[in-house]
């Protein structure tokens, strides 16, 4: 915890000879920064590349370049992180690629983990 020391000086402008000093000390909170998370996409051999395209474009903002390499690379190494984001952010990309992969019938696998 930091202490930041502020100097009280009791003089009021008149001379009352004892020339005391007080030190208040003032605490303030150091704050962390909230852990992050990794957001995971997790190749199989059915969900087709275009899907996993689309959700890349729509759920993290890439463009159609980032998303087909990002795909690319889920594709020859079994996973790829597609963003790194707080753990609410992180909890509803995952709950929304995997309600769109149920929805089109398709296996992809979406998790996070902690950074």
């Amino acid at each position: 915890m930091t202490t930041l020391p502020f100097i009280l000086s009791q003089d009021d402008g008149a001379d009352d000879g004892d020339g005391e000093v007080g030190v208040a000390v003032a605490t303030k909170p150091k704050t962390k920064r909230p852990p992050m998370y990794k957001v995971l996409i997790l190749n199989d051999d059915f969900t087709p590349m275009e899907f996993v395209v689309m959700v890349l474009e729509r759920f993290f903002g890439m463009n159609h370049a980032q998303a087909f390499e990002l795909m690319l690379t889920v594709h020859k190494k079994g996973l790829a992180v597609a963003g790194v984001f707080s753990y609410e952010i992180a909890e509803t990309k995952v709950t929304q690629v995997m309600h769109l992969a149920r929805e089109h019938q398709h296996p992809l696998q979406c998790t996070m983990e902690k950074e």
